[in-house]
């Protein structure tokens, strides 16, 4: 089993001359980077510095034989409506797989939700004034990379700009994994958890995860995000070995979650009028590594004050009372053998969580051993369907 790709394993020192390492950049005026191929039209001034992906058609951004790794990618479009960006998801394939690695989201992919562009910064995302996307995140393959944007719109988009810089290497490393992404979305049974990462097989490393959430209105304002994000590792089956505190926890923040934005944690969209957040994790310092299988998952709880809790639940809320914080004395009302009723006079009076349920989806970013994985994707129109 070879050993899992580090983020920092590909990292190179701008000093160091790695022997036999060629630098290239994929773009519309030289498409894959092919050497002094590049500007030929037009006298050699611009003269195609975008590409047009027709209706459920696509654009490669790159098509390459060979190692090597890609550093970096940066697109931007004309039409960049919610409705639009919907429309677009990103597709990679390395060393000539039967089955991509990533097909994903496009506005998701790059940390976002709901078709929105929002300036940000991040260890491997940024969107640099809300009107188009970077990613830093390392990308090494040992045979072949494919990288296109896919189109599953009814009408072409007129122009897309990307630049595509990958090194071209001598040779593979022999401790390297490969890039995967994960995008799903659905609003689970009331006190299911919602699946960040099915449980993926193989040798490799967890980077993290973006998320969206439509907190259901039937809730009022209360916070959503009293759930864990558990991680069951290596066997694992009923009970996780890494389970956090609490989603703003595991986000970064404490005690709710409001608009921040930092290099591995954020919250890019935190809005009570609508009640939809978007918030990322990302794992730079401290992947999650694993020898045999991953699934990552976050308990769908909310909670509030008593009377609150109650008034939601008389105007019909689904929830199942989960415990009650009063000034520090917990009562975890699951293990009673006769629990109160939340009606009862008696009834603790505090912080009540509760089982919900609310609208979620999430990318969950991860290294394998090997190109392809075990996990099925479903075929989408749209990345938030329906329209927001």
């Amino acid at each position: 089993m070879a050993t899992v790709f580090s983020t920092a394993v590909m990292a190179q020192s701008v000093y160091q001359l790695p022997p036999g390492v060629v630098s290239r950049m994929s773009s519309p005026e030289n498409h894959n980077g092919v050497q002094g191929q590049g500007a030929r039209l037009n006298q050699g001034a611009k003269g195609h510095a975008f590409d047009a992906i027709p209706a459920h058609g696509h654009v490669d951004l790159l098509n390459v034989d060979g190692p090597g790794i890609v550093k970096r990618i940066k697109l931007s479009t004309s039409d960049r409506s919610a409705k639009r960006w919907q429309q677009l998801r990103i597709v990679m394939t390395w060393d000539h797989a039967d089955k991509p690695a990533v097909s994903v989201p496009l506005d998701a992919f790059f940390g976002l939700a709901f078709g929105a562009m929002k300036p940000y910064q991040s260890v491997w995302f940024t969107d640099a004034e809300g009107r188009s996307l970077t990613s830093t995140l390392p990308m090494p393959y040992r045979t072949g990379a494919h990288i296109a944007i896919y189109n599953d719109g009814d009408t072409p988009l007129t122009h897309i700009y990307y630049n595509v810089s990958y090194e071209r290497w001598p040779h593979a490393p022999p401790h390297m994994a490969y890039l995967h992404a994960y995008w799903h979305r659905n609003t689970p049974p009331l006190g299911q958890d919602f699946v960040i990462l099915p449980r993926v097989k193989g040798h490799g490393a967890y980077l993290g995860t973006n998320i969206g959430v439509r907190a259901d209105p039937i809730y009022g304002a209360h916070w959503w995000g009293e759930g864990e994000v558990k991680m069951y590792i290596d066997g694992d089956r009923r009970y996780p070995s890494l389970v956090g505190t609490g989603v703003e926890d595991y986000f970064g923040t404490a005690w709710g979650m409001s608009h921040f934005i930092n290099r591995d944690s954020g919250c890019v969209i935190a809005n009570k009028k609508t009640l939809r957040w978007a918030c990322y994790r990302y794992h730079a310092p401290d992947p999650v590594y694993f020898q045999h299988d991953l699934k990552v998952t976050v308990q769908q709880i909310g909670g509030g004050p008593l009377a609150e809790v109650r008034e939601h639940a008389a105007h019909g809320a689904p929830m199942k009372l989960i415990s009650v914080d009063a000034n520090g004395h917990i009562s975890n009302l699951l293990t009673m053998q006769h629990p109160p009723k939340l009606s009862d006079k008696d009834f603790p009076d505090g912080w009540v969580n509760y089982f919900r349920h609310d609208d979620w989806s999430a990318v969950a970013y991860f290294y394998l051993d090997t190109p392809t994985d075990n996990l099925a994707r479903k075929h989408w129109q749209g990345s938030h369907a329906p329209t927001p």
